[in-house]
């Protein structure tokens, strides 16, 4: 399973991550596998213990002390990644998408129901920012280690040889 990789500068008041990629999966769960339980058993089995169900913020903000998977478990959406100008990403039931330590996100539309699961790596407590990031921040964004597990299960995967550790 191999990922649409890239990585994202810092955007106003979004630091992004200084040195890992974001990761977007297509469609880890078929279509008619595709649910809010079957990505919470997915990311469970995998070390990284989902924390809500619901949709994505419509502000842009980011969490400095966890990364984050976001699965989608029912609809699309259009989300805007990095911050305000960003990078626009498509989502659809199935995908997950991998963000690092740092990342803006933010919600510009949903449809059909757009339902996501968040998940975080086993030990890391997520926070919530929405301002500019000074160098406690930044120190913090860079401290979060790399997860022991990636979240899709890719033994070989991504998180593996595009994250170093």
């Amino acid at each position: 399973m191999t990922p649409e990789s890239f990585k994202l500068e810092p955007n106003d008041a979004i630091p992004n991550n200084p040195r890992l990629p974001v990761l977007h999966y297509r469609r880890v769960l078929a279509p008619f596998e595709t649910s809010a339980e079957a990505l919470e058993t997915l990311f469970r089995r995998n070390g990284w213990p989902p924390q809500w169900r619901n949709g994505i913020f419509d502000y842009h903000h980011y969490h400095s002390t966890a990364h984050e998977a976001l699965g989608v478990a029912a609809g699309s959406a259009r989300v805007m990644l990095g911050g305000p100008g960003g990078r626009e990403a498509e989502l659809a039931a199935g995908d997950v998408v991998v963000l690092p330590a740092g990342t803006g996100h933010c919600l510009v539309e949903a449809r059909d129901g757009f339902l996501v699961v968040g998940a975080y790596p086993e030990g890391q407590e997520w926070d919530l920012r929405r301002d500019g990031a000074d160098r406690e921040t930044l120190a913090a964004i860079a401290a979060v280690p790399r997860p022991a597990f990636d979240p899709v299960g890719d033994m070989e995967g991504a998180i593996f040889q595009l994250w170093p550790s």
